[in-house]
């Protein structure tokens, strides 16, 4: 008897720990490849009771909807978009169950996480709507102007530290309707034109404006920043030097000039703006201007003085003259009206002084953008009047400006 339970306990004790053996084999995880461990298909829990789901108040039942809790579609509709084929079309059709053979599925979600049935196609045809058409790109003509001034006072001393609120803007005879920027510009890049007056009327100067001329360009003409060239004009322009930020070739640019022959200095003026400045590329803000020197004595252009300064005034080029003469009221009007200014020098050697100023005012400028009252693209002329708080300063810029046409 003793045998029988001696050897019924052994047997019992030898199937607890083959059991205990077998749960601990299981437990340990396997080592699958790479790639049977990414296409493997996920644990999906087991499908839910086929109970009947109660209505939810934002997701009513309609005639056709199922009223059971069915599993959702198959391993097909549940892959991720990253796996689907490249260009494939995105639908907004309910997927099929896949064809794979496949049983387990995961659960629908509940009807609180769904918009109702009416709106889901609707919402998944504005998704396919945003990520396939392509973006329009609507583009508004900006009715803004652009404008530079200097600003002195009664001595003629240039102001630099006034502010957007020390000045009204009159545009058309109406008060601009916004400022919308302000600053002061002393560094702004410069494409300069030098006008030589080659004409035999200044053949007894001719050498020390030259010399001048020279000085000049060598001061202000800053390499990879600023570009100049050089016209001498007698009867038609004749370019000497194209732009470049090369002093020495501008030198040797004004020295080839060679005094004789008429007068044709609106002509040299229209084609310098029409010609160089306005088709000169330009990557940004820049500075465009024209030192003219000669006596003002016109006698074979082609285009008036207006249409030369129409030209100016369509380029946004402002002219400085310096005048070979004791007067001219041509010169005054040209640079008026461009926003520029006039020197009569008197003595030969004041020729050095008018170049010294002007280099100074074309680092002592504000420049402003504003947009109109009752702007229309019309083409029209409209005039331009900036006017200082300060009774005491003295602003110059240029007359007016043409709209643009539509």
């Amino acid at each position: 008897m003793r045998f029988r339970v001696l050897l019924l306990t052994v047997l019992c004790w030898l199937a607890a720990a083959a059991a205990a053996a077998q749960t601990s084999d299981q437990d340990l995880p396997s080592a699958p490849s790479a790639t049977v461990q990414q296409n493997a298909p996920p644990k999906q829990p087991p499908p839910p009771a086929t109970k009947p789901a109660k209505p939810h108040p934002d997701n009513e039942l309609r005639p056709g909807d199922n009223t059971t809790q069915d599993p959702a579609p198959a391993a097909d509709s549940a892959q991720p978009a990253a796996q689907s084929a490249p260009g494939a079309e995105e639908t907004s059709a309910p997927a099929t169950p896949a064809a794979s053979g496949a049983t387990t599925a995961a659960p629908a979600p509940t009807p609180a996480a769904m918009p109702p049935p009416s709106v889901a196609p609707q919402l998944q045809n504005l998704e396919k709507s945003d990520a396939n058409e392509p973006v329009t790109t609507i583009r508004v003509p900006v009715n803004e102007v652009r404008v530079i001034f200097t600003v002195s006072d009664k001595h003629g001393r240039f102001i630099k530290d006034l502010k957007k609120t020390d000045f009204r803007v009159i545009d058309d005879r109406k008060p601009a309707e916004q400022i919308r920027s302000f600053h002061s510009e002393t560094d702004l890049p410069l494409q300069v034109g030098l006008l030589i007056d080659a004409s035999n009327s200044v053949r007894d100067r001719f050498k020390f404006e030259q010399e001048a001329a020279i000085e000049f360009l060598n001061a202000i003409i800053r390499p990879r920043y600023d570009k100049a060239f050089v016209v001498g004009f007698d009867a038609t322009p004749d370019v000497t030097q194209d732009f470049t930020d090369n002093t020495e070739l501008l030198s040797k640019g004004v020295k080839a000039l060679r005094a004789g022959g008429g007068t044709a200095m609106y002509d040299a003026i229209y084609y310098a703006c029409r010609d160089k400045l306005l088709k000169q590329e330009q990557t940004g803000p820049v500075r465009r201007a024209i030192i003219l020197l000669s006596d003002g004595d016109d006698n074979l252009s082609h285009v008036t003085r207006e249409e030369a300064i129409e030209m100016a005034e369509r380029a946004e080029v402002i002219i400085y003259t310096i005048s070979t003469n004791v007067s001219g009221k041509v010169l005054e009007r040209i640079a008026e009206a461009t926003g520029g200014r006039a020197f009569f020098p008197f003595q030969i050697r004041d020729v050095t002084d008018a170049f010294a100023s002007i280099q100074d005012e074309l680092r002592s400028q504000y420049a402003m953008s504003y947009k109109p009252a009752d702007f229309v693209f019309d083409g029209r002329y409209r005039t331009i009047e900036i006017l200082a708080q300060n009774k005491g300063l003295h602003v110059r810029t240029r007359k007016g400006y043409y709209a643009p046409r539509p």
